[in-house]
């Protein structure tokens, strides 16, 4: 994995990794999306110049906030500070673990950063906690 970020660094294009490694290009695509982004960060960025719009797409990309902070020079904290003032919050979703052949009492459920609304409703007299 990490032989394939330095090689998408150094420029190898999907087509030559895929002929070196036969890895689907579906994935290594999504590597390079993701080394892509990290670079651009490392780049561009400071720590005052994120906007809603690039913390959004770290965290739909899958990057922790301790790793933004390190391609913008920023603490972990400052970080979080930030996309919880800009709103960039996971929503929580559900599978149901039974297809839907009878009604679900457990649920398979699971924090994204890849969608709109909570697929559940959260009553006043509880509170979710995001760690």
């Amino acid at each position: 994995m990490f032989v394939l970020a330095a090689a998408i660094k150094a420029g190898y294009d999907i087509e030559r990794l895929y002929q070196l490694t036969k890895i689907d290009r579906w994935f290594l695509n999504k590597m390079a999306n993701i080394v892509r982004y990290q670079r651009h960060l490392e780049t561009h960025f400071g720590p005052k110049d994120l906007t809603q719009e690039l913390l959004c797409e770290g965290k739909q990309l899958g990057f922790s906030d301790k790793q933004i902070a390190f391609c913008v020079k920023s603490t972990e904290l400052a970080i979080r500070d930030m996309r919880e003032e800009f709103g960039v919050v996971p929503f929580v979703k559900q599978i149901d673990t039974v297809a839907a052949e009878w009604p679900a009492t457990t649920n398979y459920l699971y924090l994204t950063y890849n969608a709109a609304e909570h697929d559940l409703e959260f009553p006043g007299e509880y509170i979710m906690v995001l760690g």
